[in-house]
């Protein structure tokens, strides 16, 4: 039984969905005003193999990730670029799918933005102001936080904390310092509203946009550390006090990046982009260093840590595309079973023990490369199977097998003697490919289809296949 732990009650929970097999699960998307950074990698990431691993477990799971294109910081961005707040947010939102796909993150099921939500958020607002949970003034709309009584549950700060360390200003029009802003005033960037022209508070966003996307209650919400307060505070409050209902079963939260001991943000400048990160590092080596931590902690970055988890990454990958290139990807099968996945689906019940996961990954690539040591196909074939299905969980891509030098010779001596056209039998392995390849190019252009379909069968024997495209021909293990 996978259990989770809650935020919300600080106890691993036994995860039991609210409707029978379907989950529907919420994470906080970026707000699009600069380049995504390690900080965003492991929120992403991490809540990706959830994703996956209830997938894999069964359940039907709709996924919701929203992206905020309205805020202070992608105004403040555009003024200070010269151009629309449309095109920072269109800029940004790009540049974060693409850093996403780079690191193997699936893409949610649904990906709302805010500006497309703002019916759904005003209609929220207008339910709040009629239940009396929420007051207009001078154009802006705020939350009465003292009317709903379990304010500060989330983050364990009692409101008579929060109260004492709540800055009143001389000019502030709110009834009460800790109310928070639903709706903002705003003339020169904002949008018609029944309070006039503005734009919604940062909070309203997600509650408008989970509930459209999703329910009035779902099952989990999850997030950064950072966001449990004030945004997941704010988010119950709101979502509750309008809807009558309790908002999320499970909240989860995942850890910060530190440098120097120090949590890795924009304001503080000391961020790493994704894509300069992965101009060092491959996607599966900053998968596995992200995942060798509980998710929960805080994980410390350095140059150390990266490379020792690339040499991680490295093994399990060099164990898949070994045995894989012995015994050809169509050995892998898709349903098999193993106690070993046994022992995986045991570490990832325990509220994603992904460093343990990793380990029933390393024991089952010893035992394929052990397989293919001492000539057991079949053995070899099997391990192998469990690995890439295990792996494909995580997120790791190990099944791209580019052929080195000594495999593709060894694949080669099996019908080396059927390529009566190569002359020198002892030459590198990729000459001989090139002269296949052209040898066949040309049969196919002069319609010679006997000897091309013989090389095409031959090279079949040993798991490789010919593609064309327009760049032209290469070959890569089937």
């Amino acid at each position: 039984m996978l259990k989770l732990f809650n935020t919300y009650s600080l106890k691993e929970e036994e995860f039991v969905p609210i409707n029978g097999n379907h989950v529907n699960m919420y994470v906080c998307g970026p707000t699009v005003y600069d380049n995504p950074h390690l900080g965003h990698a492991r929120c992403y990431i991490t809540w990706d193999v959830l994703y996956r691993y209830l997938k894999f477990l069964g359940y039907n799971v709709k996924y919701c990730r929203n992206v905020t294109d309205v805020d202070d910081k992608i105004l403040n961005k555009s003024v200070k670029e010269n151009c629309t707040p449309d095109e920072i947010a269109k800029k940004y939102y790009d540049i974060f799918s693409e850093s996403m796909k780079k690191l193997n993150n699936l893409k949610p099921d649904v990906e709302p933005f805010a500006t497309k939500t703002l019916g759904d958020m005003i209609k929220m607002v207008k339910t709040l102001i009629e239940k009396g949970y929420a007051y207009e003034a001078n154009g802006d709309v705020y939350f009465r936080v003292k009317k709903f009584p379990k304010y500060g549950y989330l983050s364990k700060q009692p409101i008579d904390d929060l109260e004492s360390g709540a800055r009143v200003e001389a000019s502030d029009i709110k009834e009460d310092p800790l109310d928070f802003a639903l709706w903002k005033k705003d003339e020169k960037f904002g949008y018609k509203s029944p309070w006039g022209i503005g734009r919604p508070g940062w909070h309203i966003e997600c509650s408008a946009m989970s509930k459209r996307h999703l329910a009035d209650e779902i099952d989990i919400h999850a997030g950064g550390a950072d966001l449990i307060f004030p945004h997941h505070e704010n988010e119950i409050a709101q979502s509750e006090c309008a809807n009558g209902c309790r908002f999320v079963k499970y909240w989860l939260h995942n850890g910060f990046v530190t440098i120097n001991k120090e949590k890795m943000s924009k304001s503080l400048g000391n961020f790493i982009t994704i894509d300069g990160l992965l101009e060092k590092y491959d996607a599966n080596t900053i998968r596995f260093f992200i995942l060798t931590n509980n998710y929960r902690m805080p994980v410390e970055f350095n140059d150390e840590a990266l490379d020792a988890a690339q040499a991680g990454a490295k093994r399990l990958k060099n164990a898949a595309s070994n045995v894989l290139v012995w015994v050809g990807k169509n050995a892998i099968n898709e349903n098999v079973e193993a106690d070993e996945i046994e022992e995986f689906k045991q570490a990832m019940n325990e509220d994603l023990n992904t460093s343990k996961a990793l380990a029933v990954l390393f024991e089952t690539a010893s035992k394929a490369n052990k397989a293919k040591d001492e000539g057991n196909k079949e053995e070899a074939a099997k391990y192998a199977s469990v690995l890439i299905k295990l792996s494909r969980v995580l997120g790791f891509d190990f099944e791209k097998t580019q052929l080195d030098e000594n495999q593709l010779k060894e694949k080669l001596s099996e019908i080396i003697d059927e390529f009566e056209f190569i002359k020198d039998k002892n030459a590198p392995a990729k000459e001989i490919m090139d002269s296949i390849i052209k040898v066949r190019n040309e049969a196919r252009a002069a319609k010679d289809w006997a000897v091309a379909d013989s090389i095409r069968n031959s090279l079949d024997k040993i798991n490789i296949v010919l593609k064309d495209s327009k760049e032209g021909t290469v070959f890569e293990l089937k």
